[in-house]
């Protein structure tokens, strides 16, 4: 049996096939679909998106103000109907979960709270190839306090000769630094290798030690099981346009612990959203904030980017992560062996082996490759992401990839290889 014959028999077989059809994919009519994989930067618009921000604009045509509490979903409670949708794909409570501004001003109003430096802990463990909005993040906060990234900052890199980093490694360098850590913020799954982490191990090694551990969700958040309560994670950050297909820009996303939820001393930037619902509109002097994650906001949400992201967020409902989770090991795991069977010394896949160290991105090396390639196969219909100086990243996303895609893919990579 070919490599298409056994991709149509592995999406009969495939109980959340018919999810795909709730999305719309790039291309006008007539031409073939093309292969995307690419929701690890921007997800498809789930086709009721339209549905939901088009309710909205016609609210506040006919309403205007009054849209805030007679709309068909009031707009001044908005948030709270993405509310347990989310900390249910994060695996948090309700009350450690607020959709809320954006990745990296969730992740400054996290770091204002949870960085307290002092003479004696006072650094911060990154990754050194993490997202760079998040090296910036960081290292601006560093010198908010008056420090030097050079002294404060403590990078993660992989062995030599390695793509990534090893458990073992990031707690062995938590246990040495020990005292003089005050934050040890990683992300959930590393944008440009596709490695997972160990969150759970992670966090426990950074509490041991005194610690404050958070995570950057971006690429975790929709893409691999969460457990932020269990696991006992002190705060993460995530944005929502990418496996959650909120749409581009669109809202973020944040978890505090509930541990935290009524520590009102911590220092934090405020705004009157997060004030107690019950003395918001009497517009009073004083900031009193509401307990749980909802005391981090600043400002009325954006109503029309939630109703686009509620649109998706029911999508995961019905699917479920513990089923998505499943389908994409499989969908993933057939992507690797497909690659795996391409004859060409040059390419290799440098995102783990193990499923568990792993979303649904592989990212692949070819050795003396240049963007050639990549043009190569966006001109056959594939739309993937080319990362410098030799990588292909891919993502088949179990809610509307297919298997069909997987082995389009392979064949288009192996023709233009050739």
């Amino acid at each position: 049996m070919n490599s298409h014959e056994t991709a149509h028999s592995l999406d009969r077989q495939d109980s959340l096939a018919h999810f795909r059809e709730r999305f719309h994919f790039p291309g006008g009519s007539g031409s073939e679909t093309p292969v995307y994989f690419t929701g690890n930067s921007l997800g498809l618009m789930p086709k009721k998106a339209q549905e939901y921000v088009e309710q909205e604009l016609d609210d506040w045509s006919r309403l205007a103000v009054e849209g805030h509490l007679h709309a068909k979903n009031p707009w001044l409670p908005y948030h709270e109907f993405l509310t347990e949708p989310m900390a249910r794909i994060v695996g948090a409570l309700g009350s450690e979960t607020v959709v809320m501004n954006a990745l990296t001003v969730n992740l400054h109003l996290m770091l204002v709270s949870f960085y307290r430096p002092t003479r004696e802990r006072y650094k911060i463990v990154i990754e050194k190839g993490a997202f760079p909005s998040d090296q910036y993040a960081v290292e601006s906060q560093i010198k908010f306090h008056g420090r030097a990234a050079i002294d404060a900052l403590i990078e993660l890199s992989p062995r030599d000769g390695e793509s990534t980093l090893r458990t073992d490694d990031i707690i062995d360098t938590i246990e040495r630094e020990g005292d003089a850590i005050a934050v040890i913020m990683l992300g959930g799954v590393n944008y440009y290798s596709g490695q997972a982490f160990d969150i759970q191990s992670i966090t426990a090694a950074g509490q041991r030690i005194g610690a404050v551990v958070g995570f950057d969700l971006a690429h975790a958040a929709g893409n691999v099981e969460l457990d932020l309560h269990a696991w006992n994670v002190d705060f993460a950050v995530w944005c929502c346009y990418k496996y959650l297909n909120g749409g581009p820009g669109a809202v973020g996303a944040a978890f505090v612990h509930e541990r935290h939820a009524t520590t009102y001393d911590l220092p934090r930037f405020a705004g009157w959203w997060g004030n107690n619902k019950r003395t918001r509109f009497k517009m009073g002097p004083t900031f009193e904030p509401l307990s749980g994650a909802e005391g981090w906001q600043l400002s009325n949400p954006p109503i029309l980017q939630m109703a686009a992201l509620r649109a998706s967020l029911e999508i995961f409902e019905e699917a479920g992560m513990n089923n998505l989770r499943a389908k994409s090991e499989k969908l993933t795991g057939y992507l690797e062996i497909l690659i795996n069977e391409i004859a060409d010394k040059r390419i290799s896949i440098i995102t783990p082996r193990n499923p568990d160290e792993r979303g649904c991105q592989l990212s692949i090396r070819v050795e003396d490759a240049d963007k050639s390639l990549y043009e190569a196969i966006s001109k056959e219909g594939v739309i993937a992401d080319w990362r410098e100086p030799d990588v292909i990243r891919v993502a088949p996303v179990p809610l509307y990839n297919s298997f069909a895609d997987v082995a389009r893919f392979a064949e288009i990579l192996k023709s233009c290889l050739a």
